[in-house]
């Protein structure tokens, strides 16, 4: 078998190449090697456009796409320097060997010249390229532009906490436990957690463990999910027999959360992703709720819709991502500015599209996990322009930053990720 930094190589590969996102989905939780893969997959992508910038440095010419996997060696290569613990030595030779195991004997040479420069002028190149911010913060310089010009203030911690490691949060199902009562039992199997900040319903663990660790996960008594994200069926705030849409579901935590805090709507769960959708249903399976799931557009209502306004509509709509980079690092390779102007005309049309469904004095929820205005008020305000009956309504969230309208949380490195709420009311006619 391949070793973990030739497999880890060939995950990166069309990553780097900008031909699809990371996906260690083949990769058996059982394999020994999945630890190694997993740390060196997205640890490299955290850190890449630095990485990309030291390559540059490093390589005479420029490797070609189809040998994307040798590039992505250097990389590894580079992170295992940079970033871990691992003795600069064995750095190097698994890393020249993966080559040989990918059948690219011819980059061995190559690879082992390039990382032992590297080694030996560190300093020189960090003093070089210290004032080069793609190099000093590892994001691309279209998305360093937009931060420090949105969040003057906050750039250095947003950049902060798209380069660290996650941490992981559960959801406590309070229908059937309470959150001291998980603590509890987490600690009686040496699991250290402690209460969230935002949601009744959060608890961070110190370390992150497997899922099968944790107390009850197989029967719905917890589930994983950021603590910002709980935010969302908290502020929605689902009452008895209200008919609930949730609007873009998939995965599903969301779509769970609400029925944890009232089981007896009838809810809605669409997804346009057929794939994505069925895990939706793993996860009510597992939680022991029942919902209408479909996969469905959300904005072509002649697909999918019965006529019947809904009292609650939940809108997680897509965007760039940019507040969850740690969790999905590929962001900072994949996405692009005109991937945010396509992703705000998908959001203004949901906007526009789903508020005609929605009962007078009804709510709805806009969300996203972006830190970027153009997906948020300002999609928000468009929509509103011109309206008269919409009513933003005051959220009052501790650690938030307030918008206009709607309030930002942005990603903490020890904290919760990056997300925008907006609540809005619709004026009964008349």
């Amino acid at each position: 078998m391949k070793n973990a930094r030739a497999r880890a190589a060939q995950h990166l590969a069309p990553v780097i190449c900008k031909q699809g996102a990371l996906s260690l989905d083949s990769v058996d939780p059982e394999d020994p090697d999945r630890g190694l893969i997993s740390e060196l997959c997205y640890g490299t992508l955290r850190y890449l456009p630095a990485l990309q910038v030291i390559s540059e440095k490093l390589l005479h010419k420029k490797i070609r796409d189809k040998d994307a996997d040798v590039l992505a060696l250097l990389f590894i290569g580079l992170y295992q320097i940079r970033y871990l613990r691992v003795a600069d030595h064995a750095a190097v030779s698994e890393t020249v060997q993966a080559a040989k195991q990918l059948k690219k004997s011819w980059a061995t040479g190559l690879l082992n010249a390039a990382l032992r420069n590297y080694l030996g002028a560190q300093e020189k190149f960090d003093a070089e390229l210290n004032s080069n911010p793609i190099y000093t913060t590892a994001h691309p310089q279209w998305l360093i532009n937009s931060i420090q010009r949105q969040w003057p203030d906050q750039a250095q911690q947003i950049f902060d906490a798209a380069n660290s490691r996650p941490p992981m949060t559960l959801r406590v199902n309070l229908q059937k436990q309470t959150r001291d009562a998980l603590r509890s039992e987490l600690a009686e199997l040496s699991v250290d957690s402690f209460p969230g900040k935002l949601c009744v319903s959060a608890l961070q663990l110190k370390s992150a463990v497997a899922v099968h660790r944790i107390p009850g996960f197989d029967k719905g008594f917890a589930s994983v999910q950021d603590e910002s994200a709980q935010l969302a069926a908290e502020l929605l705030s689902p009452q008895k027999m209200a008919r609930v849409l949730d609007a873009c579901a998939a995965p599903g935590g969301k779509t769970g959360h609400l029925l944890e805090l009232c089981p007896e709507i009838s809810l809605t769960a669409l997804d346009i992703d057929e794939l994505r959708i069925a895990k939706v249903d793993q996860n009510l399976h597992r939680l022991g709720y029942t919902a209408d799931v479909r996969a469905a557009d959300a904005s072509d209502l002649d697909s999918w819709w019965d006529g019947k306004a809904f009292d609650r509509i939940l809108i997680d709509a897509p965007c760039s991502g940019t507040g969850v980079m740690r969790r999905h690092p590929d962001i900072k390779q994949l996405r692009t500015p005109e991937d945010v102007s396509g992703f705000r005309e998908r959001q203004i049309n949901l906007l526009e599209t789903l508020w005609s469904t929605l009962a007078g004095g009804g709510k709805l929820l806009y969300v996203t996990c972006s830190i970027l205005k153009s997906e948020n008020q300002d999609v928000v305000n468009h929509f509103a322009k011109g309206r008269n009956d919409v009513d933003f309504l005051p959220i009052q969230i501790e650690g938030a930053i307030q918008c206009n309208p709607g309030i930002q949380l942005l990603p903490l490195a020890d904290g919760s990720d990056g997300f925008y709420y907006v609540l809005m009311a619709k004026q009964s006619e008349g």
